[in-house]
């Protein structure tokens, strides 16, 4: 049965182990969670909430996401930023703060919870707009990401535009259409940014209502034919928010196709098959 957005953006999580800063505004933090076990030091995962880019949507619905990473063994960061609707949200700061933020974690967590994080970029688990800011960080700070898992990412915000998804949400994000503001679509828009040499897996349910299947079909296309690392697994009876919930039937697929990004692209295939 599809996930309920209601359950999936409210349900409770424990509390972080941490929170840090990585700059002076309020909203520029990220909540860490300790990886279960005592096992080697892992990459870093930074999960990138979604919700439009808009200010009533922040990383609290992330944190069973987060904490379910957490058990499996995955230092974890809850990445917040500035949203429209805010003070300084929008462009250029909502791009800015994810590019700042990505860049500073993996040295913060580290220092929060030693001998847990090892010293490599991290990996990014986007959602969503979430999605978008995570395939945009790799696109235009390719060095200090490792790999992205884009969950039903707003690939293509030119797009995304043209379907007014969630009423004028690209517009609030960038000021305008690519007809008014045609430089910052070129500078923040995934489909404008390809090839991003970075490995990236987007996950995308084929019943998803808020962001269409095909934005991330016609991404994935563009990025392969130009070269990049890019695998796209489609899941017939998954909606937008299945992705994002640990008791989703969608769930192990998003795990595999995480510690695919430790190891083998490809090992992915046949769990999304089965799904």
């Amino acid at each position: 049965m599809p996930a309920d957005p209601r359950d999936v953006l409210t349900r409770p999580a424990p509390p972080p182990d941490a929170t840090v800063r990585y700059g002076d505004h309020p909203e520029q933090v990220a909540d860490l969670r300790r990886p279960a076990g005592d096992g080697p030091a892992r990459p870093l995962v930074v999960v990138v909430h979604g919700g439009f880019w808009r200010a009533e949507y922040d990383r609290t619905h992330t944190g069973p996401m987060a904490d379910a990473l957490a058990a499996l063994g995955h230092p974890v960061a809850q990445l917040e930023y500035r949203r429209t609707g805010q003070p300084g949200g929008g462009w250029p700061h909502t791009l800015q703060d994810v590019l700042a933020g990505v860049a500073a974690l993996p040295g913060l967590a580290a220092a929060a919870l030693p001998g847990r994080v090892a010293p490599v970029p991290p990996i990014l688990v986007g959602h969503s707009a979430g999605g978008h800011l995570a395939l945009y960080a790799a696109a235009t700070a390719p060095g200090t990401v490792g790999g992205v898992l884009a969950l039903a990412p707003v690939a293509d915000l030119a797009e995304a535009y043209r379907l007014d998804l969630d009423d004028g949400a690209v517009a609030a994000l960038l000021g305008g259409g690519p007809a008014e503001v045609p430089e910052r679509y070129a500078a923040a828009d995934p489909s404008a940014l390809v090839p991003a040499r970075v490995r990236t897996v987007v996950i995308h349910g084929s019943l998803d209502r808020q962001v269409p299947v095909a934005v991330s079909r016609s991404w994935v296309a563009a990025a392969r034919a130009a070269g990049a690392p890019a695998t796209l697994v489609e899941l017939p009876k998954c909606e937008h928010f299945g992705l994002i919930a640990p008791d989703d039937p969608a769930w192990p697929v998003v795990v595999t196709a995480l510690r695919s990004l430790h190891d083998d692209l490809p090992a992915i295939d046949a769990a999304s098959r089965t799904r």
